[in-house]
């Protein structure tokens, strides 16, 4: 099939800099986690939050997704890493792949809000002080920003495909793929669904943040229409994918994760309805505020200046003289 008829396969996943092999699939998901936290920082700044507080979070959101998603990605894929002839070794190499996004929500979840609102005092680390559902969102638009990017590092490691098709934006994998399906001819293009989910997230940007202005979603019911809106599409996008699955009741294993997913966000967003009906005025937690104000805002007995005794005594005949022209005048 003509290049001019599909899109074509990368023939390199890494490049070299001197010793040190870099993998595009690394590089990509560094590049989502910069714009998630750059972007999550800005919105955290106009909700009156630290914006550094971001990158703190970060600190124990990212480890925490990574270790989960790899985690979630090996348990209901065993039979590619257990087994006879198999490498169960592999399940530690991140760059080959798989990382799966439900399982980085829910371990990167756990780590934000220990960042979010636990105090380890036995190691004297304090946390940021913010309501979790606050940061989560305040991260929404960053994280689909960063699964869109993400997705392209699929496209690099040749994986995360549909089936055939002629429509222009196939995408060409070659038969030596281990997801190639048996029996078919060489040439074939693909669906490329790395591409339809990366498109997915930017669409659900652009559509949360209009929801969002409509109906200033606080108290964590943007985040709860993020899980409804990214799990809705991923139901759909993984019944059409050929990588291999465990198989339960006819769904794949991550389309009853995109159900869950969306049942979750779900309730989220209607006990958040019916549990904060005001406005949101501060995503700090009770006795926490934005120490960076604190700093630069000086207390009002500070920036009262001194009075001299001459000053004193001029305002206190100024007084006496505004007591007589109020007198009630004499009567005639």
């Amino acid at each position: 099939m003509s290049f001019l008829y599909a899109l074509p396969s990368p023939t390199v996943s890494t490049f070299e800099l001197g010793p040190v092999v870099i993998h595009f699939y690394a590089l990509f998901i560094l590049a989502g986690i910069i714009a998630a936290v750059a972007i999550t920082a800005g919105r955290m700044k106009a909700r009156g939050m630290e914006p550094g507080l971001a990158i703190d979070i970060s600190i124990w959101a990212v480890p925490f997704g990574i270790i989960g998603g790899r985690l979630f990605h090996v348990v209901t894929h065993l039979n590619d890493y257990f087994g006879p002839g198999k490498d169960w070794t592999s399940m530690f190499r991140l760059w080959e792949g798989g990382l799966a996004i439900y399982g980085a929500i829910i371990f990167g979840s756990i780590g934000a809000y220990i960042a979010c609102q636990v105090d380890i005092k036995a190691l004297k680390i304090e946390s940021a002080g913010i309501r979790f559902l606050s940061f989560a969102d305040a991260l929404v638009p960053g994280l689909l920003a960063a699964q869109a990017l993400g997705r392209w590092g699929n496209y690099f490691n040749n994986e995360l495909f549909g089936g055939p098709t002629d429509l222009p934006w196939g995408i060409l994998i070659p038969s030596y793929n281990p997801s190639y399906p048996l029996g078919l001819p060489d040439g074939l293009a693909f669906h490329p669904t790395f591409l339809y989910e990366s498109l997915w997230s930017l669409v659900g940007i652009a559509v949360l943040l209009l929801l969002e202005r409509r109906f200033n979603l606080r108290w964590g019911r943007m985040f709860a229409l993020y899980l409804m809106w990214y799990s809705f599409g991923r139901f759909f996008i993984e019944s059409i994918r050929l990588d291999p699955s465990d198989i339960f009741l006819c769904l794949r294993t991550n389309q009853w994760s995109a159900v869950v997913g969306f049942l979750v966000g779900f309730a989220l967003l209607m006990v958040q309805r019916y549990r904060h009906t005001g406005e949101e005025t501060t995503g700090y937690l009770p006795g926490r505020s934005n120490r960076s104000l604190e700093q630069t805002t000086p207390e009002s007995s500070d920036s009262a200046e001194p009075v001299s005794p001459v000053d004193a005594e001029d305002s206190a005949e100024v007084k006496e003289s505004e007591v007589g022209l109020t007198q009630s005048p004499e009567k005639n």
